[in-house]
């Protein structure tokens, strides 16, 4: 079989969207490829080299039939930009060393952002031969300029630079929503595009009756506990009269979140930490309505839990603007607050009847969600333009 290899900053045993994303397209591909992933040593989110790979600076190994190259880089979770930068560069003169001393295939997808691990790949790899596939799930450094990350200044125009020339020098282009494809064509008309949205790869389960008596909307919140989702100003400001909040995951706001617990200990908020995936799934249907939230709405961003909760049967109230809203909407899959209105959000919330939130319910959501998010229909249209 022909081979294929996939450039990544993040792949199991990580956690979080990108790197589930990333490892279901990996095997998605192996019957038709054969699959080298090209990744750090594991260290997101917490920022410290995961413990069965500690004293390493590189690791190769097949897992799932997938060739996976783990390679150093200097693990930090740090607030400063310049000490974020340094460990940015370390992964990509790591790969540029690893381009070196290895073959490289004729087809490479790219995972981007981050932009200077993309660009890395795009400079070093490029050929009339090779065939170039970026996927865009995110459009930095806009994206952060939104967040507050960023400001316009100097880097930023060197960031929109290296977008740029991300952009120009792919082949083919992923991008998980039709505004990401929109941006890119602005820039450029070069690539072909393709809508590549993060459908997860999962079975369909058997949903079970919700054996909770409590009259209580019980809301959970599942995922990374980073800047963009907002969890800790979320906390600050929901009526807790009629709900309680569960909430599972780690990053960087846990901190906070935890001091903010211990200094309103008559809130109704559970805070269960970080727990397996598969384990996660099981806990969800515990629960009537998965909150997602983002603090700003965010240009091109789909947050990948729509996709996961739906299959799951999950109700989902929506808390982040653009493309979402129209997904849950057009889908009937919960309910939709105007991004960033906390005032609007309780609104919302005090409107759900726990009646909307049952086992029917749950099941015509996932119905809808295996007919119009069937991930293996959209990798076979992929396969045929790879």
């Amino acid at each position: 079989m022909e081979n294929l290899m996939i450039i990544t900053s993040y792949f199991p045993p990580e956690i979080g969207a990108a790197s589930n994303r990333i490892f279901h397209l990996a095997n998605g591909l192996k019957s038709n490829y054969d699959v080298h992933v090209v990744t750090p040593l594991p260290n997101y989110p917490t920022g410290k080299i995961f413990n069965a790979y500690k004293g390493k600076l590189k690791s190769r190994s097949v897992e799932n039939d997938i060739i996976v190259s783990r390679i150093w880089l200097y693990a930090s979770k740090s607030k400063n930009k310049f000490v974020r930068l340094f460990a940015m560069l370390s992964y990509s003169i790591s790969l540029v060393w690893f381009f070196i001393w290895n073959k490289i295939p004729n087809k490479v997808i790219v995972q981007s952002p981050p932009l200077l691990v993309a660009f890395t790949c795009m400079f070093f790899l490029k050929s009339k031969r090779r065939k170039l596939i970026l996927n865009v799930s995110d459009l930095w450094p806009s994206a952060g300029y939104e967040l507050g990350a960023l400001r316009k200044n100097f880097s930023y125009k060197l960031l929109k630079k290296l977008e740029a020339f991300n952009y120009k020098n792919a082949n083919l282009i992923l991008g998980q929503s039709n505004e990401i494809l929109t941006h890119v064509n602005n820039i450029t008309k070069k690539p072909e595009l393709f809508l590549y949205r993060n459908y997860p790869n999962i079975n369909l389960t058997e949903l079970i009756e919700n054996s909770s008596k409590s009259q209580k909307l019980k809301i959970v919140y599942a995922g990374l506990l980073g800047v963009a989702q907002g969890i800790l100003r979320l906390c600050q400001n929901l009526d807790y009269d009629t709900i309680e909040l569960h909430i599972y995951g780690s990053g960087a706001e846990e901190e906070g979140l935890i001091k903010f617990m211990e200094l309103n200990k008559t809130f109704p908020i559970i805070f269960h930490g970080r727990v397996d995936r598969n384990v996660l799934h099981k806990e969800l249907q515990k629960y009537d309505v998965a909150i997602i939230p983002l603090l700003n709405r965010i240009y091109g961003s789909v947050p990948s839990k729509i996709f996961e909760y739906a299959k799951l049967g999950l109700p989902m109230l929506y808390f982040g603007g653009g493309e979402g809203e129209t997904i849950i909407n057009n889908n009937q899959l919960g309910w939709v607050a105007e991004a960033g209105n906390h005032d609007h959000l309780n609104t919302i919330i005090n409107s759900i009847d726990k009646a909307d939130t049952g086992l029917q319910i749950k099941k015509e959501i996932q119905e809808r969600a295996f007919r119009s998010f069937d991930f293996d229909l959209q990798l076979d249209n992929l396969k045929k333009i790879l």
